[in-house]
């Protein structure tokens, strides 16, 4: 299916609309019915039509059919934000006394899903280094059933050899899911790749303008019909009909937002590589970077994160850099318009500040859209003040 079709027309049914250009948001909660066999088929399907906003809105299903398209899946659910996204897909899969298998250092509130919330209901856990596959192999239980992947991740950018995790779980009858964030769907399809469910936080890329939060969650019709007869439907975690347009509008010019992100990343990173300030950088798609080859094989490209440690013995001087950026604002999340920086630091107690762990030494920046030459002399600048 050809991605101008995707993000341009389909599941807009223009002339039931007035032939808007632009979808209408249907912000109801509620929906009507003549005959009370359709209310009473409503009732036993509620995924297959139209009864109250909770469930199915009409708004959403337009953005649904769109991202189920880019990830070459048969169906999408989308989720107030990435955290419940996960936390349904998890959920409906797993049991008392069953066994999951997860990257290390996961997404926070995964990590949090894994250590508090599941262990009251008999749910343990292995966090892996996933990069090797005999690590997935080793830390699999009799009782394993289920796989969580990130690849990338957001700091190290990490990544799993997606489809020899997958043909291994597949072997194993686990299901598995993968944070693909860091990639879209037009530079990482993971469904082809043999993963299950493929989950998103549409907040970044596919909003693109830092002003509205969801998660996608992708899959077989089936396994999203699951999910939204129990937790979907339970937890009433489903996006806004307003928040699902805003997304819409986001995935209009997500492929130029993605090109022009792309294009400038690069040139930034030219740049910090020759920095003499710079110990090292990190990113998928730079030859010194550790996977180089797997992002070669698996990514069709990397946006507009960049890791770098920075050449320095003193936590101030790291807090020196940071605060001295003129243009690159100081925030979590990436993928908006506007470029950010996050220091490692920021989570670490400073007497628990270690130079010799380089990982206290980063500072990931995200490239927005600004043109690359003002965000290399912002970046400049505050190098220069770091002593």
């Amino acid at each position: 299916m050809d991605i101008s079709y995707i993000l341009n027309e389909l599941g807009e049914d223009r002339e039931h609309y007035f032939n808007a250009v632009a979808p209408p948001i249907i912000q109801t909660s509620n929906f009507t019915f003549k005959k009370v066999s359709d209310l009473t088929a409503a009732f036993e399907d509620e995924m297959s039509t139209y009864l109250y906003s909770r469930g199915i809105n009409p708004t959403v299903d337009i953005l649904r059919k769109k991202l189920a398209a880019l990830d070459g899946a048969e169906d999408c659910l989308v989720f107030n934000n990435g955290a419940a996204a996960i936390f349904a897909g998890i959920m409906a899969y797993v049991k008392a006394g069953d066994h999951i298998v997860s990257v290390k250092s996961p997404y926070t509130w995964v990590q949090r899903m894994l250590e508090v919330i599941l262990p009251r209901f008999g749910v343990t856990h292995t966090f892996i280094d996933g990069t090797k596959i005999e690590n997935w192999e080793t830390a699999t239980q009799p009782n394993t059933t289920f796989y969580y992947l990130e690849s990338p991740n957001s700091w190290t950018f990490a990544l799993q050899d997606i489809r020899a995790v997958a043909a291994l779980a597949k072997s194993r009858n686990i299901k598995t899911l993968i944070d693909n964030s860091y990639c879209t769907p037009l530079y990482q399809k993971p469904i082809d790749m043999g993963i299950d469910l493929v989950m998103q936080t549409a907040t970044k890329y596919i909003g693109g303008h830092s002003d509205t939060l969801g998660g996608v969650l992708c899959g077989t019709h089936a396994s999203m019909k699951k999910i939204f007869d129990s937790e979907y439907l339970n937890i009433g975690s489903g996006i806004q009909p307003f928040n699902a347009w805003l997304m819409i509008r986001g995935l209009r010019t997500l492929p130029a937002r993605i090109d022009r992100i792309t294009k400038t990343t690069a040139e930034v990173l030219a740049f910090l590589k020759q920095h003499p300030k710079i110990d090292f950088l990190l990113f998928p798609l730079d030859p010194t970077f550790p996977q180089y080859e797997l992002a070669q094989k698996q990514m069709g490209g990397a946006c507009g994160l960049i890791t770098i440690a920075l050449k320095t013995n003193s936590r101030d001087a790291i807090v020196r850099f940071c605060e001295s950026l003129k243009h690159i604002m100081m925030a979590v999340s990436w993928g908006g318009h506007e470029s950010l920086a996050i220091p490692k630091c920021a989570g670490i107690p400073a007497g628990d500040f270690d130079p010799s762990n380089p990982e206290h030494r980063y500072v990931r920046l995200y490239c927005g859209l600004e043109e690359a030459s003002w965000l290399i002399a912002d970046i400049s600048q505050a190098l220069d003040r770091m002593d």
